[in-house]
């Protein structure tokens, strides 16, 4: 019996240390781990040398109906939804898999580079979806599989690739970013 709770204690560091190297808050470690919070502080310091951010984890469905996030999330949720139906993995495997091919597809690979998606919010979009808040539907136009609201009227729906909002991709970095690339 005792060893059966060392193995399952090393699954469970190993299991917190893939989801910390991925980004994962400290809440979202103590939601899908039964390491004890201190463990957990610990481990999050060792390995990032810092203390874990403080704040509350999004709770808001909106931040994934926006342009650019929610191209983001949709595919790290095709991806996540294939990876279930064909691969048969499940829970935070499933979700950890998916962002890992999604950082692959983003072409960020290292921990200092910034992801519009983070491993924290693809697990909220994942417990939404299960919740029944979000969903996906078919782009009109590209047939591509985007999230959106639930109780939104979806009926034609065309996605941000395919109707391009006004502004988008005019953002301060881009502009700054292009500026330098300039000859002077």
């Amino acid at each position: 019996m005792a060893k059966l709770s060392v193995v399952s204690e090393a699954q469970e560091i190993h299991l917190a240390i893939e989801m910390i190297r991925l980004g994962a808050r400290l809440q979202l470690l103590e939601s899908e781990t039964s390491l004890s919070r201190e463990r957990l502080l610990k481990l999050y310091k060792e390995l990032k040398h810092v203390s874990p951010p403080k704040g509350m984890l999004p709770f808001s469905t909106d931040w994934f109906l926006t342009w650019q996030p929610n191209i983001h999330a949709s595919l790290f949720l095709n991806i996540y939804n294939y990876l279930v139906q064909h691969a048969g993995i499940q829970g935070i495997h499933a979700i950890m898999k998916a962002y890992q091919l999604y950082l692959e597809q983003m072409g960020t690979h290292s921990e200092a580079e910034e992801n519009v998606l983070s491993l924290t919010r693809a697990w909220t979009l994942v417990r939404f979806v299960e919740s029944n808040m979000l969903t996906t539907a078919a782009c009109t136009h590209c047939r591509g599989r985007f999230v959106i609201d639930r109780f939104d009227l979806n009926s034609h729906y065309t996605c941000g690739l395919c109707h391009l909002p006004s502004r988008a991709g005019k953002t301060k970095k881009l502009r700054e970013e292009s500026a330098r690339a300039l000859p002077a």
